[in-house]
């Protein structure tokens, strides 16, 4: 989210305020920073109502509750591949594709999901098609 403020008169140029933290990311406080900033440089023979200012809090607060959800429902992902890591570990598994065979030695989580390491050096993300003997 970006907000175009105008500053004081004191300086006459405009300013933009930016999103804080990593990524582009923006957190409640800096949420309530760009709220207070909008409201002192609203046009004040056109304010903004104070309906448009509960939407935006409501949009505000459903976005942030989403990103809680993602990440728990991400933890729950982990929990479930680890889980069932324990089940393919000392099997034989052969890649969709048939190029890559081997006894699996270990699995690890990574971010794109479960990555078995098989006793050939070699790596494979457990997914579609991947067949475990």
């Amino acid at each position: 989210m970006q907000v175009n403020t105008a500053n004081s008169q004191n300086s006459g140029s405009p300013s933009t305020s930016k999103t804080s933290g990593s990524g582009g990311s923006l957190d409640y406080d800096s949420f309530l920073k760009l709220f207070m900033a909008e409201m002192k440089n609203q046009d004040p023979t056109a304010p903004t109502s104070s309906t448009e200012y509960i939407a935006q809090f409501a949009t505000f607060s459903q976005v942030e509750q989403s990103m809680q959800t993602n990440t728990k429902l991400d933890g729950l992902l982990s929990s479930l591949a680890l889980s069932q890591a324990d089940g393919i570990i000392g099997r034989t598994l052969t890649s969709e594709d048939g190029s890559v065979s081997g006894k699996v030695t270990a699995v690890r989580i990574v971010n794109g999901g479960a990555l078995a390491d098989l006793d050939s050096g070699k790596s494979v993300v457990l997914g579609p098609g991947v067949i475990i003997t």
